[in-house]
């Protein structure tokens, strides 16, 4: 008798516990959720609040539609210290009157891989020396190249051996006349390492043979 009263006493508070509240019952389901559904929801809920929540926050607070950029190419990787990338690319840079001294005063004078995550604030008028967003020609995705000239804004990659102009590439990507309705902003030091792959992975059979994989 004891022992089924115990039962009955143990079912009305375990029903005190159930979650009437449908919200609380939702946020419920897909945080403590251990299902397959539970698991989507969870993955869904996720995109919705950083499409339509967090960037457009982001957005209002850097200035720029674009407050991250995923770097996409290896067209700013050095792969070795300063001095040794200086060494191998120093004379495009001084026939165009950038010496070494003015270059390792410049952000991200190291480069940087693919892959990498970088914070963005929204830019009208770029220096020499930093690396801004930009859109071009028919390229799909925005270009992330260092500043060497502003009469007019032009730039280059400090991995490439010649800037991009609209003959040399199949995109007609211009890298030697950009105007401020191209410019996206201009790259933080504000970074996240390789992060960019959990979404460059899914692109990476699509591109050339020559440019899958990490830099080297």
């Amino acid at each position: 008798m004891k022992k089924s009263k115990i039962k009955d006493f143990d079912k009305n508070k375990n029903k005190k516990k159930e979650i009437k509240n449908p919200i609380l019952k939702f946020l419920n389901f897909v945080w403590n959720g251990e299902s397959f559904l539970s698991w989507i929801t969870f993955i869904l809920l996720a995109f919705i609040i950083i499409k339509f929540v967090l960037f457009p926050l982001m957005s209002f607070a850097t200035g720029t539609p674009l407050p991250l950029v995923i770097v996409e190419s290896c067209s700013m990787y050095h792969g070795e210290n300063f001095d040794n990338w200086w060494e191998n690319n120093r004379a495009w840079y001084e026939e165009n009157n950038i010496s070494k001294e003015q270059f390792e005063n410049f952000p991200l004078k190291n480069g940087f891989q693919k892959g990498d995550i970088f914070l963005v604030l929204g830019e009208e008028e770029p220096e020499v020396g930093e690396v801004i967003i930009f859109f071009s020609g028919k390229a799909q995705r925005p270009i992330i190249h260092r500043v060497i000239d502003l009469k007019p804004t032009e730039t280059k990659g400090d991995n490439n051996d010649k800037q991009f102009t609209k003959s040399n590439n199949p995109e007609e990507i211009d890298e030697t006349l950009i105007v401020n309705n191209q410019l996206l902003g201009r790259a933080t030091g504000i970074r996240i390492p390789y992060a960019g792959w959990a979404k460059l992975i899914f692109f990476e059979p699509l591109r050339s043979e020559s440019e899958r994989g990490f830099c080297k």
